[in-house]
């Protein structure tokens, strides 16, 4: 930092480079942030019974309160967003200050990043409103598994969910504008963030991309071509038109809906060379109806920030960077530690462009227990982020309830910050932000010393116990 400081003041850099230079050191320096939780057990209770206007004052009054550190560390106190685990985040686009969490019980919470009173350090965020099947009618019947926000307008977002629907809700009233019933589980769905058609992509259960047209509501346009369940769609972030799918046969379409037919063809994990053939001129060149791009379903699919690449994921626990402009495989390799064995959706995050060097790209991989931070273009392994391990979680208390593990379920970026959100499967919801070498010397402090209070209290009840069992055994049973 000190070098980026000295030529910027020399005018060597310039003032994007600086900003460029500046962001990929706090990139690399993301750290979980601990003290930063998400409760969603408080509102659970009064939701059934807040009217409308009651959820607006409760947005409006302030839904997120600051709490002190002996509070955040107590072990009595249970804390999660969604008890039966976290399917899904995102940030609206324009400030970065809404998030969407929703959750396996069907239930969707709007949070407000920044109505707490100290979101640096220590702070509980709590639902500035919240949508639940047991308050409304209107509401998801099962579990959620995709939200965005409109890309235009962050006052509308959509939600797709196991119960064969799509809808679009009103942020501001959570009350739905419009719901489509697609006759099969929607497990994701994506609306272009540049073209003016407002077609929703719904990848499905059944065959055929369904695209829904906000526009005059009609669902009935689809594109058939995948041999089982669509899991994955993306529009392209620089052509309107182009759109991206990955299915459970294990190939990965690219479409025009401008064609009659559609397909553009398959990517194929053996091809490298692309459309241009051997010589660049279509010297055995493939045929572009034949090919898998992973050896399995693939479940994840995602573009680059600049529309060159496309980034998927499969359960043959392989990550893939395609060449869009040729249709190729660019064999980078992220190595054997990559997972991925659910059916649900799972997608990679690129880092936005402007936090990292110019030329290149950053991929944050949520694999199972942990975040995977890798160099897109040549594989290479930066970084591990991993949640703190600990006792049980409190996401499931019942013993009719399965035991689950802290599966990282989805991730989401912040615009305007360098800071990531995700979700797991144990109710809650974790943000991560960079942190200095004092910063973590100062967190692993603060945590070894509520440890030490922990077992301290438990000594001493263990030795009031004891005492107390002593004299019952001192005193001298008579019998009459």
């Amino acid at each position: 930092m000190n070098s980026h400081l000295f030529h910027r003041s020399l005018g060597t850099l310039s003032a994007q480079s600086f900003q460029r230079a500046s962001s990929a050191e706090l990139l690399v320096a993301l750290h979980l942030a601990p003290n930063i939780l998400f409760d969603g057990s408080s509102d659970e209770s009064s939701s059934s019974t807040r009217s409308g206007q009651a959820q607006e004052v409760s947005r409006l009054g302030g839904a997120t309160h600051a709490t002190t550190t002996s509070s955040i560390s107590s072990p009595r106190r249970k804390i999660w967003a969604h008890r039966s685990g976290v399917n899904c985040l995102t940030i609206d686009g324009f400030e970065g200050r809404f998030m969407l969490s929703g959750g396996a019980e069907s239930s969707i919470l709007l949070w407000d990043l920044e109505s707490a009173d100290n979101t640096l350090n220590h702070c509980t965020h709590r639902p500035a409103d919240a949508l639940r099947k047991s308050s409304s009618t209107s509401s998801h019947k099962f579990g959620i598994t995709h939200l965005s926000f409109y890309p235009f307008d962050s006052q509308a977002f959509l939600s797709s969910s196991y119960d064969h629907t799509l809808k679009i809700y009103a942020t501001e009233t959570l009350i739905p504008s419009a719901s489509f019933d697609l006759n099969s589980v929607v497990y994701s769905h994506a609306l272009s963030p540049i073209a003016d058609h407002l077609l929703v992509a719904c990848a499905t259960q059944h065959p055929a991309i369904r695209l829904v047209d906000l526009r005059s509501g009609a669902s009935a346009h689809s594109l058939p071509g995948h041999q089982g369940a669509v899991l994955s769609v993306a529009w392209s972030p620089r052509s309107d038109h182009l759109l991206a799918s990955g299915g459970s046969d294990g190939t990965v379409r690219l479409w025009d809906i401008r064609r009659s037919t559609g397909s553009l063809g398959v990517l194929d994990l053996e091809d490298s060379v692309g459309i241009g053939g051997e010589n660049g001129l279509g010297k055995n060149v493939r045929s572009p109806q034949r090919g898998k791009a992973h050896i399995g379903a693939c479940n994840g699919v995602v573009w680059t920030d600049d529309g060159k690449y496309l980034v998927t994921a499969g359960h043959d626990e392989r990550v893939r960077v395609w060449d869009v402009r040729v249709r190729s495989n660019t064999l980078s390799h992220f190595g054997p530690i990559t997972k991925n064995t659910h059916l649900s959706t799972l997608l990679p995050m690129i880092a936005p462009s402007h936090v990292v060097p110019a030329g290149t790209q950053v991929m944050l991989y949520p694999n199972e227990r942990e975040i995977l931070m890798f160099d897109l273009l040549d594989g290479t392994l930066l970084k591990r982020l991993r949640a703190f391990e600990g006792p049980p979680t409190h996401a499931r208390e019942s013993a009719k309830q399965p035991n689950i593990t802290n599966r990282v379920t989805s991730l989401c970026w912040r615009a305007g910050a360098v800071e990531m959100y995700s979700a797991h499967s144990d109710g809650m919801v974790r943000a991560w932000k960079p942190k200095t070498e004092e910063e973590i010397e100062v967190d692993e402090d603060e945590s070894q010393e509520a440890n030490e209070e922990e077992d301290e209290s438990r000594k001493r009840k263990r030795q009031v116990l004891d005492d107390v069992f002593r004299d019952l055994t001192k005193q001298k049973i008579t019998f009459n």
